[in-house]
């Protein structure tokens, strides 16, 4: 049987390893072992908060809709069903950057809700 010489394939997986790790804290840079556990740790970190990222954003919505609505003493969970009612198809996104940069366009969308 002939001799394999597996360290070209080795390099080329740990230089792969650190260079993904670039940008860590410490040791967990250059020691191939730490990177790699880190690396394991990072990825699942990045899934969960890509989820996360999800409600963070509408959290935001919900709170920029209430500030716009303080004004017309009404509440986000009342607007919302009010919005369901009269069947407006826009969505919180869209309502909260209504809300957020034009107030007057905002203005129009509540009263034609509430009447």
């Amino acid at each position: 049987m002939t001799r394999v010489k597996r360290g070209k394939t080795s390099l080329k997986r740990r230089k792969n390893v650190l260079r993904a790790a670039k940008g860590f804290r410490n040791t967990r840079k250059s020691k191939e072992k730490l990177a790699k556990e880190n690396l394991v740790k990072a990825g699942l970190h990045a899934f969960a908060h890509r989820r996360d990222k999800k409600a963070d954003f509408r959290q935001l919505w919900q709170v920029r809709m209430t500030a716009g609505l303080k004004k017309y003493d009404l509440s986000y969970s009342k607007f919302m069903g009010l919005l369901k009612k009269k069947n407006v198809l826009l969505n919180r996104k869209v309502l909260s950057e209504i809300a957020h940069q034009y107030p007057a366009v905002f203005e129009r969308i509540v009263k034609e809700v509430t009447k």
